[in-house]
This record gives structure tokens, C-alpha cells and sequence, in this order.
């Protein structure tokens, strides 16, 4: 017998009936996707209340009936039980019957099986965990909802069958849970330091409490935060003392591994560390607001990006008013990395927190640097000077941020330590030869995977020399790979440049203190200085700024302001463009913050005019690109760009991605080699609607948007979940200056 969707109504055999195995029971009955359901416990009351309830529709006298016609059998009973039913039911069970359970530890189980069972007839077995549960326990407790939306996790036998594994899955999901799979002895170690061992602690300090002379003062006058730590230790005693016994040796570690940090923290409070204490302190913060992210003792393992974004915009509006966009993304990442190098406290406000920025000050963490906040901007960093730092418990996990991994790369040559580089599936798509080749040249040991691309593993306590680098491409990030690595070298570094890009590291070097020499188109520095702190204002973002410039120039009746800009001369390339192309664009109130040139831009809506863009600009403006072109599609006339090949290995290839989301939205353009060819529609002229793909590249998303104020149609950007990566809050700030801009977001 099949249900609609072509699955049989599987007949299932539950032994042990109690919260876990029956909640999944009740949940897949009421979503019809089991038949018959045969139960087994040693409890008659239980079996009796589970028939009442609906939970199963009979129970036998034993195990073995009970499996006997079962195509799904689940084992729901104590840990330390399975092995006995194991051994019941071996000689009574289908040859194609699936077999599950629902414990929290899953190696002396599968130890079990396959001692217990041959090889061919443990290939139907799916070991699982689901993560969800409950403080009331027992049948009565049944709950068909208790696992929407929580993880369960599956750890097959290597001779498990990927169909049975399949059956399983899909159990799961029927009943609205999310399904990951691990290895069983991997899980177990997940699990002790994850869940196993925080029930120890609330056991051990309940009962050391209680023992204590003035116990009744103490419970008399806990705290939320005791209440809170100690919850769990009302759970089930039997329960736990046989989930310690099962997993001892990996609880152990687990406990190994605290004693050791807590007789470090032990000594920071005796001998009043504050820097230890507040190293320790802030990065249990950070790991306890990021909590989702974190496995056993690593941080970041997981995408950030956790959820599928999608943008709709809507066609028309206009712009007014006085926005100040995030903070420059270049400038909060050099940051954090000078600051951490730095010797004294550096002060940092206008950081941008985005998920890109705040990979590299995690990263930082990790190598054991004391970084306060952010908090509304504002970070505070304990330098620890060229040569302090740590090496990292794991590998650094950078998410979508290739700055953060060019950049770390020359800095990591230099360490004593080895460490590996990792990143999302985007960031683990893009090249990152460009720096592992000056570096190699230098004398790191870098190892890559195939084509160049991440993981990079850094070999540490290798000698580097000082090289005179001349750049294939123009590129601020290998360049300031190198000179990072020159800190570090012995020699001199120099790099020559093909044509200018942006010169923060080269800025912020000298603000803090080190000797760089710029002289033209060579950048060069000597080691053996020193960075001292100082204080950071990071100016608005000249790249975020650009989707509001041409947002304003292409929105009829629009007039706004963008505040505190930051106007470095190798950055200023969209405003020369769009000048060019016929902007109304006035730069206000310059002035120098921190040696970076700062100004407010007022821009107004303006009839633009195609143009070929000349080479000298492109690097000057390469990040701005995706909004230039938006800015093309609505000239009068064509608009030529060349010698931008750079623009094909960033995110996405922003030059391929945006001539098709164009001419998805009927606009004429052409994709070169190096550039792009964009017949504009106009003044008089509107762009269609459709959907397009921003392929997880948030300059893309949010260029599609903008491009909706001169659209005859909604536009649907799909797979924006990264804008957060560089301009956190974007939605909000454009609908807040006029724009018809808004989340569809789903899990």
C-alpha cells in the first residue's frame, strides 16, 4: 500500500515506549505516513497508554512479536538496554526491516551491531539522534510536534545501505525535522562537549552547593543565571548515569579539556589578569552569540549564511534625505588586523559589522588577540604586537570574505604556527594563487587545493625574504598580502603596481607608526618596526555609497545626501565615472579623519549619457562595477567597459552575472573578454521586470534592486542572504530614503 507521493505506508515496530521514540510515532501516524504500528515495553501500563493514545494500534508480548512483520523497527529504550534487544530480536527480524533508535550516544550501539550482526545483515541499519526533547517524560508526554524544526542526526554503519539511510531521512522530514549526518564516534565527541558535559557541570555544582554548610542560603538567594546553569540537572539520573557510561571516554576528554581552561581561568582571577579574564570572557560571548556556529571547540565551522534570502523590488519611487551608509568594509578589516598587531589598546569606531568584517575579527579571536565588542560600531583591541599571536585552536573559518583570506595569508606566512584557511562555497571557488605564488616566492610553504583554490594551509616558522614583486594584474589585496608578509621578512619588499588601486594598508601602516615608502607606482617597507595603537574612524563606505549615487541619478525628482564618505583617491573611481556619464554630483564639507579623506556627497537625479569608460578609472572603481552598469542600462546611448577581466573572480563573475540579469530585464548587453558592451534605454525608457540570480554575490543583489526604480515591473533577486556579508541593513536604509525594496525570506 502507497500514499500519494508513491511511499509505502510502512508498518512499524516501536520498542520502548516513552517521550522520543513515541513522539516520532504519533507525529508520523497523524501525518499518514506509517500504517500499522506494533509496540513493545516492559511496562504494561505503557503499552496500555500508548494504545489509548493513538500512539500504536497493538502491543505484543515481547520484543521478537513485535518486530516480526515490521518494516521500520525503532529501538527507544535507555542506552545501556539496546544491547539486549539486539540480541532478542536478531533472530526474528525481516531481512529488509529498517532498524533505528533515537539515543544520544551512537558508538557502543553500533559497536553492538556489529558484534551482534554480519556485515550484510547490518546494512539496514540507520543509527539516529534526534536533538529536541522535553522536562515531562514517559508516554503521556507524547508530543506530535516536539521535532519541527530541530535537527536530528544520523550516523549510518560504513555497511549501511544508502537506501535504508534514504527510508529514514525521509521519516524524519515527514514529521518537519532537519536531517545532518556524522560519523557515530564523531557525534559522541560532539555531543560530550555539546550536551554531555554541560549536565555534568549543573550536576557537579548543584551537588557541591548542597553539601556546603550555608546551602540554604545559597538556593535561598540564586540568581537567574544558577536557575538557568542548573535546570538540567533535574533531568533523569538514570537517564544520564547510563549516557556517561556509554560515552565515558569521550566525556572525559571533554572534561580533560575544561579542567585545563578553568585552571587558566583560575589563574587570571588569582593573579588579577584582566587581559587573560577578558580574552577568556569575550570569546566565550562571541562563541555564546554565535552558538549555532560552533562544533566542539571550533568556531565559525558553519556557513554564516544560514537561511535562503530573496529581494523583491518593486518599480518606481524616489530618493531624499540624509543617510550615513555602513562603514568602509577595507578599512574595518585592516582594523582589526593592524590593531591585533599593534602594541597598546586600539579604538575603533564606524566598524562595519557585517558578516565579512566580523570573519576577520573572529579569526583574530581565535589567535588569542582580546577584542571588545563591536557594539554600534565601536571595537576595542588589546594589541599584542608583530610577533603575539596564538596559534588558533582549529581551522579559521572565513566565511564568504576573500579580503579576509588574501590578507590573513601574508600575515600567516610569517607565524611560528601552522594554521588552515577555510571559507564558504563560494570563497572555496575562488583563486587564491594570485597570493600563495608572491608568497611562495618569498619562502612560504603554502599548500592549496586543486587549481589554487581553498583550503590554504600555511606552514609555520618558515623564513621569508623580501622580494621585488611586480603585480600580473592591479590588485589592492595581493598587494597588501605582500607588504603584510614584508613585516615579516628579512629584506626589503617591494611591490610595483600596474595601474593605482586602494591604498588603506599602505594609510593605516603609517597610522600606525611604521615606516612605508610610496614612491609612484612602488610600495616598499623594511622589518624590524613596530605598529603602536591608535584610534580608528572608518568612514562610510565609498562601494556601499555607490548603489545610493546611482540610485539617486537614475530616480527621477530624487535629491539626497550620503554622509562622512570616505573618499581615498584610489576609491573615488564611480564618482569620476559617473560624473562622466552626465551626474549631478557635488562633494561637501572634505575633510581628513584618521589620513583618509572624508567628505558628504549630495547627489541628484541627472539624464545620463553612455560612455566608453576609460582604462585608467577601472581599478579605480572595480568594486562598484555591478551598480555602474545598472547606472549604463538607464543612459542614453552605449556604455563600453574594458580592461575590467578582474571583475570575472570575485564572487561571481560580475561581469557574466550582470549582462544576464540585464538582459533578463530586456536591457541590449554584451559580455567581452574584459568588460561589457550596454546599450542604455534612456531618460524616457523603463527596464522590465523578471527574476534574476545574484549567484550569493551581494553587490549583485543589491544592484538589481536600484535597478527597480527605472523598471515597468517587480524584480525578483534571488539568493541574497550575503548583502549581510557587506551592508547590513540595506532593505531597511532603502526603504527608508524612498526605495520599493523588500525581504522574502525562507528557512
Amino acid at each position: 500500500m502507497t500514499d500519494s507521493n508513491q511511499h509505502p505506508l510502512y508498518s512499524v515496530s516501536i520498542i520502548g515506549l516513552g517521550l522520543i521514540g513515541g513522539s516520532w510515532v504519533k507525529a508520523l501516524r497523524e501525518r499518514g505516513v506509517i500504517g500499522r504500528v506494533v509496540g513493545f515495553d516492559r511496562n504494561q501500563d505503557s503499552m496500555q497508554q500508548a494504545v489509548q493514545l493513538g500512539v500504536i494500534d497493538e502491543y505484543a508480548a515481547s520484543a521478537q512479536a513485535a518486530v516480526s512483520d515490521a518494516d521500520i523497527v525503532i529501538i527507544s529504550v535507555p542506552i545501556l538496554a539496546c544491547r539486549d534487544i539486539l540480541l532478542e530480536i536478531k533472530g526474528s527480524l525481516p531481512l529488509s526491516a529498517i532498524v533505528t533508535d533515537v539515543g544520544s550516544v551512537k558508538g557502543n550501539v553500533a559497536r553492538d551491531i556489529q558484534e551482534i550482526f554480519t556485515e550484510s545483515e547490518s546494512s539496514n541499519f540507520v543509527l539516529g539522534h534526534p536533538i529536541a526533547g522535553s522536562e515531562r517524560s514517559g508516554i503521556k508526554a507524547v508530543d506530535s510536534t516536539l521535532y519541527e524544526n530541530h535537527t536530528v542526526i544520523l550516523t549510518p554503519l560504513e555497511s549501511t545501505s544508502l537506501e535504508a539511510v534514504q527510508v529514514v531521512k525521509y521519516l524524519w522530514q515527514s514529521v518537519g525535522a532537519k536531517v545532518e549526518e556524522m560519523g557515530a564516534m564523531h557525534h559522541d565527541e560532539v555531543l560530550a562537549a555539546t550536551s554531555h558535559l554541560p549536565h555534568l557541570l549543573a550536576y557537579s555544582l548543584v551537588d557541591t552547593l548542597a553539601h556546603s554548610h550555608e546551602n540554604k542560603e545559597i538556593f535561598n538567594y540564586a540568581a537567574g543565571g544558577f536557575r538557568d546553569f542548573t535546570r538540567i540537572a533535574a533531568s533523569s539520573p538514570k537517564m544520564w548515569h547510563d549516557i556517561f557510561t556509554a560515552n565515558k571516554h569521550a566525556v572525559l576528554d571533554a572534561l580533560d579539556m575544561f579542567n585545563t581552561d578553568l585552571a587558566v581561568l583560575r589563574e587570571a582571577v588569582a593573579s588579577s589578569d584582566g587581559n587573560a579574564m577578558m580574552g577568556i570572557f569575550t570569546r566565550a560571548k562571541v562563541a555564546r552569540d554565535h552558538f549555532s556556529k560552533i562544533l566542539a571547540r571550533r568556531a565559525y565551522v558553519e556557513p554564516m549564511k544560514d537561511k535562503q534570502v530573496n529581494f523583491i523590488a518593486n518599480p518606481g519611487g524616489k530618493l531624499s534625505g540624509s543617510l550615513r551608509v555602513p562603514g568602509d568594509k577595507s578599512i574595518s578589516h585592516r582594523s582589526i588586523m593592524l590593531g591585533s598587531l599593534a602594541e597598546g589598546t586600539t579604538e575603533v569606531t564606524g566598524f562595519l559589522e557585517g558578516e565579512d568584517s566580523l570573519a576577520t575579527l573572529q579569526a583574530f579571536r581565535d589567535m588569542g588577540v582580546v577584542i571588545e565588542g563591536p557594539h554600534r560600531g565601536r571595537v576595542t583591541i588589546h594589541g599584542v604586537g608583530l610577533h603575539g599571536l596564538q596559534a588558533p585552536p582549529n581551522t579559521l573559518y572565513l566565511g564568504n570574505s576573500g579580503t579576509s583570506m588574501r590578507l590573513l595569508s601574508g600575515l600567516l606566512a610569517g607565524q611560528s604556527f601552522s594554521v588552515e584557511l577555510t571559507g564558504d562555497e563560494s570563497l572555496s571557488g575562488r583563486p587564491m594563487n594570485r597570493v600563495a605564488d608572491p608568497l611562495r616566492e618569498m619562502g612560504a610553504v603554502i599548500e592549496t587545493a586543486e587549481q589554487g583554490r581553498p583550503p590554504m594551509v600555511i606552514k609555520g616558522g618558515k623564513k621569508l625574504n623580501g622580494i621585488n614583486y611586480a603585480l600580473p594584474m592591479a590588485s589592492a589585496q595581493v598587494k597588501s598580502c605582500v607588504l603584510l608578509a614584508g613585516l615579516y621578512a628579512q629584506g626589503e619588499t617591494v611591490v610595483t603596481e600596474p595601474a593605482p588601486t586602494r591604498d588603506h594598508t599602505e594609510r593605516m601602516l603609517k597610522g600606525f607608526g611604521y615606516d612605508v615608502n610610496v614612491n609612484g607606482n612602488k610600495v616598499s617597507l623594511m622589518p624590524g618596526g613596530k605598529l603602536t595603537a591608535t584610534s580608528i574612524d572608518v568612514p562610510s563606505d565609498i562601494s556601499s555609497a555607490a548603489f545610493f549615487m546611482v540610485a539617486a541619478s537614475i530616480a527621477p525628482d530624487s535629491d539626497i545626501t550620503l554622509e562622512h564618505v570616505g573618499l581615498n583617491p584610489t576609491r573615488v573611481g564611480v564618482i569620476n565615472i559617473l560624473k562622466l556619464m552626465g551626474a549631478n554630483i557635488d562633494v561637501l564639507n572634505e575633510r581628513e579623519v584618521g589620513g583618509e579623506p572624508v567628505a558628504d556627497i549630495r547627489i541628484q537625479s541627472a539624464e545620463l549619457k553612455g560612455i566608453d569608460i576609460p582604462e585608467d578609472q577601472v581599478p579605480l572603481a572595480i568594486d562598484e562595477f555591478p551598480a555602474i552598469f545598472i547606472a549604463a542600462a538607464c543612459a542614453e546611448g552605449t556604455t563600453i567597459l574594458t580592461g575590467a577581466e578582474e571583475l570575472r573572480v570575485k564572487e561571481s563573475d560580475r561581469i557574466q552575472v550582470m549582462v544576464d540579469g540585464l538582459q533578463i530585464l530586456g536591457v541590449n548587453a554584451k559580455a567581452t573578454e574584459d568588460g561589457a558592451i550596454i546599450e542604455g534605454f534612456g531618460a524616457q525608457d523603463l527596464m522590465g521586470g523578471g527574476e534574476v540570480v545574484s549567484h550569493g554575490d551581494h553587490r549583485i543583489a543589491m544592484s538589481f534592486a536600484i535597478a527597480s526604480l527605472r523598471a515597468n515591473q517587480s524584480i525578483k533577486i534571488l539568493d541574497c542572504a550575503n548583502v549581510s556579508t557587506s551592508f547590513p541593513g540595506f532593505v531597511e536604509l532603502a526603504q527608508n530614503c524612498g526605495m520599493h525594496v523588500k525581504l522574502e525570506a525562507r528557512s
